[in-house]
């Protein structure tokens, strides 16, 4: 870098040289661009000799080290990103499938329940018709029972009467007690 900074000067005074061969020595100190170059070389060289340039060197790679880190970190961070969003994209379609077969085990138990159901209710239904069926069989016994009571002593009764105007007061009241017993233990 030095060599680079002796050259320019070597082609500034060569070129200063040329313009101004008829002026002195002394013309070319009062040249403010001599000057300015001058100054512009020595901050260089200054710098240079401070190691300025590694500095700002080293600092550029620390910077460009950092942002390849924080790339790497934000790609790192994408990837759990994404596993995240496929394991709950997972979840999600795993939730689902679980509804629906649980919405499929709800449509068959209230289908199970609901046959139960009618059959109880057709058993529940057949019960009761054999129950009133009985209760009508026993109302019409019964009925029947006192129809014939009613007729026994009817019976009874015409048979009073009839050996009461046909016998003799004794031989009528014997006869009608055994026809009377027997009959009553005929139909009761």
């Amino acid at each position: 870098m030095i060599a680079s900074i002796a050259l320019i000067v070597k082609e500034a005074a060569h070129g200063a040289a040329e313009t101004g061969a008829a002026e002195t020595h002394v013309g070319l100190l009062q040249d403010p661009t001599l000057w300015v170059l001058l100054a512009f070389l020595i901050v260089v060289a200054i710098l240079a000799r401070a190691g300025v340039h590694k500095m700002i060197g080293s600092g550029l790679d620390q910077r460009a080290q950092g942002i390849a880190d924080e790339l790497d970190r934000a790609r790192a961070l994408r990837d759990e990103a994404q596993e995240l969003l496929a394991k709950y994209q997972r979840r999600q379609r795993e939730a689902e499938d679980e509804a629906e077969s649980i919405i499929e085990q709800a449509k068959k138990d209230a289908m199970r329940i609901a046959a139960e159901a009618k059959a109880k209710i057709e058993e529940q239904l057949e019960r009761r018709a054999k129950a009133a069926e009985d209760k009508i069989a026993r109302a019409e016994a019964q009925a029947i029972a006192e129809v014939r009571g009613q007729t026994v002593d009817i019976a009874i009764e015409a048979a009073r009467d009839i050996i009461r105007s046909r016998m003799d007061q004794g031989a009528q009241s014997a006869l009608a007690e055994r026809a009377i017993d027997e009959l009553r233990s005929k139909l009761h």
